[in-house]
C-alpha cells in the first residue's frame, strides 16, 4: 500500500483525488491539506511514500514545497497550468497531471509510484514496530514472510518467529511495504520470498499459505 497525502489549495480538487484514489486498491490518501506548510510538515513527520502536489497555491507554491520534502518522498504534481511542466520535472518528479484528468491518467500515475517503489526498495522503511504482550516488538520487513488475520489479532510470522498484535489486517496493511499482496482476506504475503504458487496456496519460503478464488488472478499478475 503506497501512503500519500494530497496538497492544494481548491478543496474540490483534493475532493477529486480523494475519490480517484478509492478506485485504485494499491493507494491510500492518509491526509489532504490546502495549507502547504501544513502539509509539508506533515510529510516530513510520517511515513509518506508520495505527495499529490498541485503547483499554484498562494504563500508558497508547489515547486517550492517539492524542493524542501525529503528526497526519498515521490512526487506527483497536480495543476491546470502546462506551463509549469519543464520545471516540474526539472525537480525530478514522478509525474506532472494537467487538470483536469481522469482516472485511466491518475491511475497510470500511480503505477509509475508503485513501479518505482518496488525498484528501489531502499526508499521504504525496512522495519516497524508492533505493540505485542511483550511490549514494542520490532518487525523486520525483509525477513516477514506473511501476516495472518485472527479475530481482532493480526500474526506477523517471520523467517524465525512469530508476533501477535492486536489490530485488523487492513492496518498491518498500511504499515508494511506495498511489496505485501493479499492471498486470501485473511492473509498477506511477501511476494519477494514467494517459491511456488498453486491454485489453492502459494509457498512463502517454506510456509504453505492459503489462496482464496477471489484472490488468485490478482496475486498472479502482481507477482
Amino acid at each position: 500500500m503506497i501512503k500519500s497525502i494530497a496538497i492544494d489549495d481548491e478543496t474540490y480538487a483534493l475532493e477529486v483525488i480523494k475519490s480517484l484514489a478509492e478506485r485504485v486498491p494499491f493507494l491510500e490518501i492518509e491526509a489532504t491539506f490546502t495549507n502547504a506548510i501544513e502539509g509539508l510538515e506533515y510529510a516530513k513527520n510520517n511515513r509518506i511514500q508520495l505527495v499529490f502536489l498541485d503547483i499554484n497555491m498562494p504563500d508558497i507554491s508547489g515547486i517550492d514545497v517539492a524542493t524542501l520534502l525529503p528526497k526519498e518522498i515521490l512526487v506527483v504534481f497536480t495543476t491546470a497550468y502546462s506551463e509549469f511542466a519543464v520545471q516540474g520535472f526539472e525537480l525530478d518528479a514522478l509525474d506532472y497531471l494537467l487538470k483536469p484528468f481522469s482516472l485511466s491518467r491518475f491511475l497510470k500515475a500511480c503505477q509509475k509510484a508503485q513501479d518505482w517503489i518496488e525498484l528501489n526498495p531502499d526508499s521504504e522503511n525496512q522495519y516497524t514496530f508492533v505493540k505485542s504482550n511483550d511490549g514494542q516488538v520490532r518487525i523486520d520487513f525483509n525477513d516477514l514472510l506473511y501476516c495472518e488475520a485472527q479475530g481482532n489479532y493480526v500474526t506477523f510470522r517471520s523467517k524465525t518467529h512469530k508476533v501477535m498484535s492486536r489490530m485488523t489486517l487492513t492496518e498491518a496493511e498500511k504499515m508494511i511495504p506495498s511489496y505485501f499482496i493479499r492471498s486470501h482476506r485473511s492473509f498477506l504475503v511477501n511476494k519477494k520470498l514467494v517459491q511456488k504458487v498453486e491454485r489453492h496456496q502459494v509457498w512463502v519460503e517454506d510456509q504453505k499459505v492459503p489462496v482464496s478464488g477471489s484472490y488468485y488472478q490478482d496475486l498472479v499478475e502482481k507477482l
